[in-house]
């Protein structure tokens, strides 16, 4: 999940100016070096994480795969790592679009490098696994990459589907991180939880309703007591969630962004991260847990 480091460098280009971001580049040539440039940049980025984190112990010289499963109890993370791949993969296609947007690529354009480059590394990312002494090639994170990846194109291309989802992630430390002394938020598997949130403000009927179109429906997988661990898994266990949250980004919108802010710098980073993180408690949920 290093991709994540890729997709802060990527969420830097929503703070350039907004023509910038409206503007295709009117010299073709200038993209020659630009979107390699981009790519490069995110690729040398997680090439460098992932040699100092994930295979620091080096390589076995040959090829080697194995079956995780899904999201079966008795698999390692309860397919956390699943939802993660696809949570990941689905992000950095987004931000990844608005970055070669941002350096003067066309929408469709930037949509096809964003999905391309971002599935590209998950799934490099992956095929080294293959070759390491410490992982394994797994099809099933392979194809979670894929599903987010066309996630991300489906919400770029229809406007209906933009403004009833968001995939999110909600963090916050996990007591089994505290245990074992985990300080990575991409480890700490029992930290994480994914979401998805339908918005009442993407339904027409219900935009204009007072009170009710700042409310979204969310539905959400995590896991707790798998990763991180000492050795043993501590009473392990998956959860799905179902709850009511409130509409943060159409909140502010209506206040806070009114009048001169509305549509500018502040507003459009700030409807970004809300976009893809969750803020802690603000939403009431509960669980089910098998």
């Amino acid at each position: 999940m290093g991709i994540a480091t890729g997709m802060i460098l990527a969420a830097a280009f929503l703070f350039l100016p907004s023509h910038v971001l409206a503007e295709a580049d009117p010299d073709p040539s200038r993209l020659r070096w630009k979107n390699p440039a981009v790519i490069g940049g995110i690729g040398a980025t997680v090439g460098f994480y992932g040699a100092n984190k994930w295979w620091k112990d080096g390589f076995s010289g040959s090829f080697r795969t194995v079956d995780e499963g899904w999201f079966g109890q008795n698999t390692y993370a309860g397919g956390a790592d699943k939802a993660g791949h696809a949570y990941f993969t689905y992000t950095g296609a987004r931000l990844l679009t608005r970055g070669f947007e941002a350096v003067g690529n066309d929408t469709g354009r930037a949509l096809r490098l964003g999905a391309w480059t971002s599935l590209g590394v998950m799934t490099g990312v992956e095929v080294i696994d293959g070759f390491s002494k410490r992982f394994r090639f797994s099809m099933e994170d392979a194809v979670a990459n894929a599903a987010g990846a066309a996630f991300a194109v489906l919400a770029e291309t229809d406007p209906r589907v933009d403004a009833l989802l968001d995939f999110r992630l909600l963090y916050r430390r996990s007591d089994d991180a505290r245990r074992v002394g985990e300080t990575d938020p991409l480890a700490d598997y029992s930290g994480q939880t994914f979401l998805l949130a339908v918005k009442a403000d993407g339904i027409p009927r219900l935009r204009e309703v007072p009170v009710a179109r700042y409310l979204e429906l969310q539905v959400g997988y995590n896991t707790r007591g798998y990763e991180p661990n000492d050795g043993a898994m501590d009473d392990p266990h998956r959860r799905i969630y179902y709850g009511v949250g409130i509409n943060l980004s159409r909140l502010l919108s209506d206040t806070v962004f009114r009048c001169g802010l509305k549509g500018g710098k502040a507003q459009r980073g700030t409807d970004t991260v809300l976009e893809y993180l969750e803020v802690p408690w603000t939403a009431a949920r509960g669980y089910r847990r098998f």
